[in-house]
This record gives C-alpha cells, sequence and structure tokens, in this order.
C-alpha cells in the first residue's frame, strides 16, 4: 500500500516536471511573443534613407548633388521632458513651439505613441552638433540623418524641380508601400519625372539601445541590417554654361527660351523668366515660408512657362500653314497669289508676291490666301458644311506638327495648347452659324490657336531636319550604364515631303538676312535661318516679342524659340537673344563685335508694373492657374471683336 502511494507521489511529481518542461518549451522555443517584448525593448529599427541619385549636365558637370541634414526624432510613449525650460534653451525653441510640434504630430495620418515621428525635421550639421550631447537628457528623442538636394549653380529652377515631404494624398494613392509618413520625394520637374530612378532603395539598420535610448552598438552584430542602395544619376541634356547664359539674356524680362539639338531631340538650354533659386526650395526648414512666398509672387516664379504658358504664336505659324498648305496641293512652291483680302500688310514690294517673298517679309495678305486656299481647297463653295470639312483636314495637318497637344517631354504639366476644331465653334457660334470669314485670323497665327513655347523650338527642329522630330527631352542617359528611354529615339514624321521644305528654308534665311530681322541677329560665319513673330497683346499694352530660328544652314546644331512678353516687333529683341545663344552654343563665345548687342540685350527691361494676376489657392494651384496672356477657350456664346494688330486686321477671342 505505502508502495503503491510512493509510485503515485513519484508520478505526480513527475508530471508536473514534464509539464513544467513543456510549458517553458514553448515560452522559450515556440512562443516568440515574450522574446519580441524583450527585444522592443532593447533593440530599435533604423531606417537607413539612400543617397538620392545626382544630376549632371551633358558635359559632367555636377548641377545637383546632396548635403546632409537630421531629423530629431520621438517615440511619445519612451519620451520624458523633466525640465521643459533646459529642453527649449537646448532646441532654440519656446514651450509654445513645443505645444505647435507635439499637436502637428499628433494629427499625423498613422501616429502612434509607441513609433517614432518627426519632432523637428530639417536640422543642419550645426545645429545637430549644438543638440547631440544634450539629447542623452532627454529619453526617448534621438536623431536620424538623411539628405537633402543642393544646386552649385543656382540655376535651372523649373526644370529641375523641387523636393519635399510626402502628402497625405500621395502617401495614400502610392502602389506599394516605400513611402512612410515624414518621407521626401520628388514635386516636380526633373525630381518627379524621374522619382523611382533617383529615390533608390531603403535599407534598415538593427541596434541595441538602453533604457536612455542611448545607442549600444549593432544588434546580432548587423546580421538582420539590409543596406540601404543609392539611387540612379541622371545626365541632363542641358549645358549648364548655355543655361546659364540664356538666363542672364532672360532677366528683366517675362517669357521663356528653349533651344533643342534637331538631330537629337535633346534640350540645350530651357529658361522660364521670371525664375528662382533652386535652393529655396532644397528642403530646409525654411521651405514653407519660401513656398508660401514664390506662391504669393504675382509674376509666377513657380510658373514653368516653357511648358506652361499658352500664347497665340503670331507669324512664325505662317511656316506651319505653308508646308500643310503646300502638302495639301492646294498651292505650289511657285505659286502668286492675289495681292487682296481683308488684311493689310507690312510695307514691302507686292511686284514679286510668290511664296518666297512672303517669308521673307511676312507677308500677311499672301498667307490670308493662302488659308483660304487650303481651307476651300477641293470644296465647291463658301458654306458651312465647306469650311467644316476644310477646317477639320487642315487642323489635322497642324496637328501632326505637335501643336494642339502634348508633345511627351519628360517633364510633368506640359499643355497641349489649343487648335480649334468644329466642336469648338459650333460651341461659340452654335451649330451652322460659322464660316472662315469668322476665324481667318488664324492664317497668321492669331485668334484662336495657341501654342507653347516648346512646340515653337520644336517647329525649328523640324524645319531643320526637313519633316521630322524626335521627342524634346531633359535626360540623356540613366545611371552608371546612361541608359536612353526608347521613346526618345524614335523619329516622328510630321506628313509633309521633305522637297517642300527647300522653298521655306530659303525664304527664312532671306527674312534673317534681308528681311524682318534686325542686323543685331546676324552670326559672322554662321547662317541662320529665322522667322520672327509679333504676337497679340491685350489692348493698350505692347505686342509680344517671337522668334524661331535654326543654325547652321548645313547640318544644323541648335533649333530655338525666344517668347519675351511685351517687348514688341519679333526681329529686334527675340531675335538677337536667339542669336546670342546659337553663337555661343556654336562657337563657345561672343565675339567682341558682338559684346554691344549683348550688353543690350542684358540691360533691356520688359517687367510687367503690376501684373493682375488670378489669386493662387493654399497649394499653390499651378496646374490650375489661367494666365492673363494665355488662351482660355469661351464658355459662353459672345460675338467675336475685331483689333488690329499693326496694320493687319485679325479675330480676337472675348476674354
Amino acid at each position: 500500500m505505502n508502495e503503491n502511494r510512493k509510485h503515485i507521489v513519484q508520478f505526480v511529481f513527475l508530471l508536473v516536471g514534464v509539464v513544467y518542461g513543456l510549458r517553458l518549451f514553448y515560452l522559450q522555443i515556440i512562443d516568440t511573443s515574450y522574446k519580441i517584448k524583450a527585444l522592443a525593448t532593447s533593440s530599435e529599427r533604423v531606417v537607413q534613407y539612400p543617397q538620392r541619385g545626382q544630376i549632371y549636365d551633358r558635359k559632367g558637370k555636377l548641377v545637383v548633388y546632396n548635403t546632409p541634414v537630421y531629423d530629431l526624432m520621438v517615440v511619445p510613449k519612451k519620451a520624458k521632458i523633466a525640465d521643459t525650460l533646459a529642453f527649449c534653451r537646448l532646441l532654440e525653441i519656446t514651450p509654445q513651439q513645443i505645444d505647435s510640434l507635439v499637436a502637428r504630430m499628433k494629427k499625423e495620418r498613422g501616429y502612434s505613441r509607441s513609433r517614432p515621428s518627426i519632432f523637428m525635421g530639417q536640422l543642419s550639421t550645426v545645429d545637430f552638433a549644438k543638440i547631440q550631447d544634450g539629447l542623452i537628457d532627454y529619453p526617448g528623442f534621438y536623431v536620424t540623418a538623411r539628405t537633402i538636394r543642393h544646386y552649385p549653380y543656382q540655376s535651372m529652377a523649373n526644370t529641375l524641380g523641387y523636393v519635399g515631404e510626402i502628402s497625405q494624398k500621395k502617401l495614400e494613392e502610392q502602389v506599394g508601400s516605400y513611402y512612410s509618413q515624414g518621407d521626401y520625394v520628388g514635386l516636380s520637374g526633373l525630381e518627379a519625372s524621374y522619382e523611382e530612378q533617383l529615390r533608390g532603395k531603403k535599407g534598415v539598420k538593427y541596434v541595441m539601445v538602453n533604457v536612455h535610448h542611448v545607442e549600444k552598438g549593432a544588434f546580432k552584430n548587423g546580421i538582420l541590417d539590409t543596406t540601404a542602395v543609392a539611387g540612379e544619376s541622371l545626365t541632363s541634356t542641358v549645358d549648364i554654361e548655355l543655361q546659364q547664359y540664356a538666363e542672364q539674356l532672360m532677366q528683366n524680362k517675362v517669357g521663356s527660351v528653349v533651344a533643342i539639338e534637331p538631330k537629337t531631340g535633346e534640350v540645350l538650354a530651357m529658361v522660364s523668366s521670371l525664375s528662382y533659386d533652386p535652393n529655396l526650395l532644397a528642403g530646409t526648414r525654411a521651405y514653407s515660408r519660401n513656398y508660401n512666398q514664390l506662391v504669393r509672387n504675382p509674376l509666377l516664379p513657380l510658373y514653368n512657362r516653357p511648358l506652361q504658358a499658352v500664347y497665340r504664336p503670331g507669324s512664325i505659324f505662317k511656316l506651319v500653314q505653308t508646308l500643310a498648305t503646300l502638302q495639301e496641293g492646294a498651292i505650289k512652291t511657285n505659286s502668286f497669289l492675289p495681292d487682296s483680302g481683308p488684311m493689310k500688310c507690312h510695307k514691302h514690294s507686292s511686284r514679286h508676291n510668290g511664296l518666297h517673298n512672303a517669308i521673307q517679309y511676312s507677308c500677311n495678305v499672301y498667307f490670308y490666301q493662302v488659308f483660304r486656299h487650303n481651307i476651300y481647297y477641293q470644296e465647291t463653295g463658301n458654306t458651312f458644311k465647306d469650311s467644316e470639312r476644310g477646317l477639320m483636314r487642315w487642323r489635322e495637318a497642324v496637328t501632326k506638327f505637335g501643336l494642339g497637344r502634348r508633345l511627351g517631354i519628360d517633364l510633368p504639366n506640359e499643355k497641349r495648347g489649343f487648335v480649334p476644331d468644329t466642336a469648338y465653334f459650333n460651341r461659340v457660334y452654335g451649330a451652322h452659324s460659322w464660316k472662315f470669314s469668322n476665324w481667318y485670323s488664324m492664317a497668321i497665327g492669331e485668334g484662336e490657336l495657341g501654342v507653347v513655347p516648346l512646340q515653337m523650338a520644336n517647329l525649328a527642329a523640324i524645319i531643320a531636319n526637313k519633316g521630322y522630330y524626335y521627342t524634346p527631352h531633359l535626360v540623356k542617359g540613366i545611371g552608371k550604364e546612361e541608359k536612353v528611354l526608347e521613346q526618345y529615339t524614335t523619329r516622328n514624321y510630321v506628313g509633309v515631303d521633305s522637297s517642300y521644305f527647300g522653298v521655306v528654308i530659303s525664304g527664312m534665311e532671306d527674312a534673317v538676312r534681308a528681311g524682318t530681322v534686325s542686323y543685331n541677329a546676324h552670326i559672322d560665319s554662321v547662317t541662320v535661318i529665322g522667322k520672327t513673330g509679333t504676337s497679340e497683346n491685350k489692348k493698350g499694352q505692347k505686342d509680344h516679342s517671337v522668334f524661331v530660328a535654326y543654325a547652321p544652314k548645313e547640318n544644323p546644331r541648335i533649333a530655338i524659340a525666344v517668347y519675351v512678353e511685351n517687348a514688341g516687333f519679333g526681329g529686334t529683341i527675340a531675335a538677337p537673344i536667339a542669336s546670342l545663344i546659337m553663337e555661343k552654343h556654336i562657337k563657345g563665345y561672343i565675339p567682341k563685335n558682338r559684346k554691344a548687342v549683348e550688353k543690350m540685350m542684358i540691360e533691356k527691361n520688359f517687367m510687367p508694373k503690376a501684373p493682375a494676376l488670378p489669386k493662387i489657392p493654399q497649394d499653390g494651384g499651378l496646374n490650375k492657374l489661367v494666365r492673363q496672356d494665355t488662351l482660355a477657350k469661351p464658355r459662353e456664346k459672345k460675338p467675336i471683336a475685331t483689333a488690329r494688330n499693326g496694320t493687319a486686321r485679325v479675330v480676337k477671342i472675348s476674354q
């Protein structure tokens, strides 16, 4: 009996031991929850931000690179501030600012007391050095390093764009989970277009920390760490020296310059004037203040005019009109047209009123006839149906030149411009209530037409190539291998036979030699092929100065468009500026005999006194702005008013 009791007791003790053993085995080997909790109090996961890819110009000069800054992070659950005034002195802020920072932090989506949040961002190296030793007294606070952009040339701002903190909307719309609250992302320009290539790949580092959140070394010797991978660098097509020179010529002027290499579509320079120093939006602590000041500037320095400003092209459109009509067969290269119509023309001899002469002297009357021949070619009369068919046939030919649609440059917010169709005129006048006499001013690039400066420069490239263009682009290569995107290596043909370009080029050559172009635009030993334009402005204000050209005549190296608002005749302002930029690119310098012209163009001032521009929403609203000197589609039927442009009567949209 006693023997049995002995075995029972032994069995009970053995059973209890087995149960405890199994429980310990489960807790220590199978169940990792306690291990995770223990590790959480002694280790920390720190995101390693990659170096953002750098940007070089076409000659290898560094135009964008990274410089270090520091974010002061806090884990609210662990944070302890024993002496608030001492903490304020350390960070050089007030108690009220602390309350504001905490309130902002709590409003952020995804805020958690257990996870790190940015308490104060963008500390400089000097600021970090001041607080580094003092942070040991404040558990829950630590510093993490990241980089911001720096622009050594203080140039090319609207093209390069800027980087800023990701918005909640973008965070929610992202594909995947790369970005977190507080991350930085390209918001405009090349920084936005090539964000995926530039951003790199994040890494993670696990570190051991003590109760005061002081780092005590790598966790498990770093076997769980992953290394951040730097973003790919970009080689831009832009020549930074040419860019700076073009910006210098455009100082104290509102407008744009776009220069393209015709044989590749590479953009050599792209100027939006007025602009700003890109370092103002380089992610410093003053970013918000600087951005708000730029947004409130009535001259819109954030507005990228080469892509977003929609202007009437003026007489440069006569080149498109000519080529489209020649291809249609409505006129021939030796056609003499009647010197009559509702338009008057510049003072020149009409005895030889042929196509070459018309281009050389920019004859409004001739191109009225060209347009009329195009619209009514093979039609029976002057009815609505004839006008409708002719208009749509003409529009199809014009859009092949890249007008009225986006060209596809590698920058965001490119505008289409505007080439009207039958639906537009039906909306303005009513169905079957309009014909050619309502919109003949488009013959000379006025009226309802609208183009952006990029399209103007591309037109010069089309003529230089005698019928085709490469999609304009600003990145020559990506990464060490300098990969080129395929869409920028394909020719786009405009549907005009190359044989028709001879008379146009000849007329443009003589326009520069002895036509509408000022002598100040001549380049010694270089044949410039160019066309002036004077784009109608609002009543009481000077017209806009326009010039498109390419050079040299044989083996062209540069095609260019210059648009200067309120500067008057195209041959006297835009043409000399364009010629100086072309000469700088072709020769590498400006000769002494041209220094006087250079000085005169730099000193010219066409700044508006007090432009009345639309109010800008808090978010900037750049994509929704409609400048007063751009075209807006009418929303109601209004009679078309006539106005004079020089000596030519033209149709003007009521604004």
